[in-house]
């Protein structure tokens, strides 16, 4: 294993960072943010590196950017995860035997965690901030896209740690190649913990090879169901915000079923979506309501019309294929249903476990939505956009955990902290 060294000093630094106290963490991450902003020129110099490779019209692209303004974001989350309440040593059970032997069951760091991921450079910043504050070391495998901007990145972090005494081999980057995955996905008895984020190919990979425990993250086939109960102009601006908000992040809405009984309102639905060139997947009734409504008809007499040509062209029938596809691009589906459980089922089938959403204003429904839908986040009248840790007030994520064993939903300080029983006896003895 040619990364064996590297993994063993991420091994020995990781039993460093017990000796740090909660306060020195803080202050590090805080110094850190500082640092980011310092040095945004450098690091954004670098991204453009890497932008310069990438096609714009990549549905990664937008992943792949970093602005000041969202190095501003990256830098206030890495100051609000360290104003949070340590997650480590937590009492989480104590008790007493009847042989006078006592239990006490506290949080400790998992050790070292490993990361993959693709287009992202905002997941290293996350991923450290989270790491070091819950007293884990955490080795870094980012994509060939993004290989500029983490390295920049992971830089700017290294420095910080050698002007706090803190070994930098704490964050540790791989080079950007696949053997590099394969040493890692190998390195049993250095790696406590891998996490993939990424599209569902990585995840799928990282599940089927690894020998190193795994929690599945990210892939997102999002789905809202617009009731027949569904207030319109909640559900306008819930379906676009959750469509249009970010497309290429996993939370983003990939496929609307309506309620029959709603396709009149269809066209007020997507007439927002089609002003932001969302392509549209729809069946044939979703099809037909759009395709004869004032969006079209008002201009079908101007074959040269440029929003005539501009809807045609954004409204196309759905195949197969169609459902089930996390687009991570201004494209979506349509399906249109006859009952809640017709919808409930569509999600059961194509749904990833990730996010679904439910627009209704009868409460029972909801209800009935919420307990069958097996997702890790279940919205009702809200958009699928809040899955994300900083939104839940956990600071950041360091990935949305789709799996049902371990932690589900998104990630942060308490879900990569494990836990050892601590026992204190009087000189007891087993029978």
């Amino acid at each position: 294993m040619q990364l064996k060294e590297t993994f063993e000093q991420a091994k020995q630094a990781s039993k460093s960072l017990a000796l740090l106290t909660d306060q020195q963490r803080n202050d590090i991450l805080l110094a850190v943010a500082d640092a980011i902003i310092l040095n945004k020129e450098k690091i954004l110099e670098a991204n453009a590196k890497d932008l310069s490779r990438m096609s714009a019209e990549n549905p990664l692209y937008d992943r792949l950017q970093l602005t000041e303004k969202r190095l501003q974001d990256i830098a206030a989350d890495m100051r609000n995860v360290a104003t949070l309440p340590s997650p480590l040593g937590h009492i989480t059970k104590q008790k007493t035997l009847p042989n006078g032997l006592q239990l006490c069951r506290v949080s400790v760091p998992f050790g070292v965690i490993g990361m993959i991921y693709e287009a992202r450079p905002n997941v290293t910043y996350d991923v450290f901030s989270l790491c070091f504050k819950s007293g884990n070391a955490c080795v870094l495998k980012g994509g060939r896209d993004a290989v500029d901007s983490n390295e920049a990145g992971v830089a700017v972090i290294h420095e910080v740690l050698r002007q706090h005494g803190v070994d930098p081999a704490v964050v540790t980057l791989l080079p950007a190649t696949h053997e590099a995955t394969a040493e890692m996905l190998n390195a049993v008895g250095y790696i406590d913990l891998c996490i993939p984020r990424g599209g569902r190919k990585l995840i799928d990979f990282v599940r089927d090879t690894a020998r190193v425990p795994v929690i599945e993250t990210g892939a997102g086939v999002v789905n809202t169901y617009f009731d027949k109960d569904g207030d319109l102009e909640m559900g306008r601006r819930i379906i676009l915000n959750a469509k249009t908000r970010r497309v290429s992040v996993c939370n983003a809405l990939d496929c609307l079923i309506i309620h029959q009984s709603r396709l009149s309102d269809l066209p007020a639905i997507v007439e927002p979506l089609l002003e932001k060139n969302v392509t549209l997947y729809a069946d044939e009734r979703a099809y037909d309501a759009v395709a004869n409504s004032s969006l079209f008809t008002l201009h079908s007499s101007l074959k040269d019309s440029s929003l005539f040509t501009l809807h045609s062209s954004l409204l196309q029938p759905a195949t197969p294929e169609s459902f089930g596809t996390e687009f991570m691009d201004y494209k979506m589906a349509i399906k249109t249903v006859d009952s809640l459980d017709e919808a409930l089922a569509h999600i059961d089938r194509y749904g990833s476990g990730h996010s679904e959403a439910i627009i209704t204003g009868n409460e029972q429904v909801a209800r009935i939505f919420q307990q069958h839908v097996d997702a890790a986040c279940v919205y009702w009248n809200a958009p699928t956009s809040f899955t994300d840790g900083a939104q839940f007030g956990l600071g950041a994520e360091i990935g949305i955990s789709t799996q049902k064993l371990g932690p589900r939903g998104p990630m942060a300080l308490e879900e990569i902290c494990t836990y050892k029983w601590l026992i204190k006896g009087e000189g007891q003895t087993r029978p």
